[in-house]
């Protein structure tokens, strides 16, 4: 019985994780109102009992690729940080901010989680999802920037919260800009700005 109920689960793990790969690869290319439930299915090769056995409708759908995406975006730069050389807690501020932006040059990726993410969730559920995802490597790497004496002791969760909405706008425009190259260059350098100056007035 349990091994029929986990081949079950197993199979129903399967169908989802094929909805939420069709609709990333249509949401990506044609954006989330230029895609329909029947074209979702059909990629996915599934019954549209199952998607709605798996989500309420297209926008659960999609709320579920956004979320994803998040976590893919939170692994990418965990592993960035895994490679960076050095270990001063600023730095690996900085190879975050580079992380999260490279992900903004991606059209598809962004085109989801930066530019529809905000009208399809509503702001509030697209920021509540950003924070959760977001909110906690922001405030890990201040507290350790804090607890080296790299920057003054500050209420971390205000500060991240700053922080996290300042790469988001930034990564809105990188995302929405003609030049996304010349455009990540720029809110770069001004997103580094923002960390050195935390840097340079020293604790104590």
């Amino acid at each position: 019985m349990e091994r029929g109920v986990s081949r079950q689960a197993a199979r129903s793990e399967a169908t989802r994780a094929k909805l939420i790969a069709a609709g990333r690869e249509l949401f990506a290319k044609h954006g989330y109102a230029g895609v329909g439930t029947e074209e979702i299915v059909k990629r996915a090769r599934v019954t549209r009992g199952a998607l709605y056995h798996h989500f309420a409708d297209k926008r659960d759908l999609f709320r579920a690729v956004h979320e994803s995406l998040e976590v893919e975006g939170v692994e990418g730069i965990a592993a960035a940080l895994a490679a960076a050389p050095s270990d001063d807690p600023i730095e690996a501020m900085k190879v975050a901010v580079r992380a999260f932006l490279d992900g903004a040059l991606d059209p598809g990726r962004s085109r989801i989680t930066l530019i529809d993410a905000p009208s399809v969730l509503g702001w509030a559920e697209w920021r509540e999802i950003d924070a959760r995802y977001g909110l906690g490597l922001a405030s890990a790497a201040l507290e350790a920037a804090m607890a080296a004496g790299r920057i003054p002791r500050r209420p971390v969760e205000r500060l991240a919260g700053i922080f996290v909405a300042a790469l988001g706008e930034a990564g809105i425009m990188v995302a929405t800009a003609a030049d996304r190259d010349a455009v990540r260059a720029d809110v770069e350098d001004a997103i580094v700005a923002m960390i050195d100056g935390l840097a340079s007035r020293e604790s104590g």
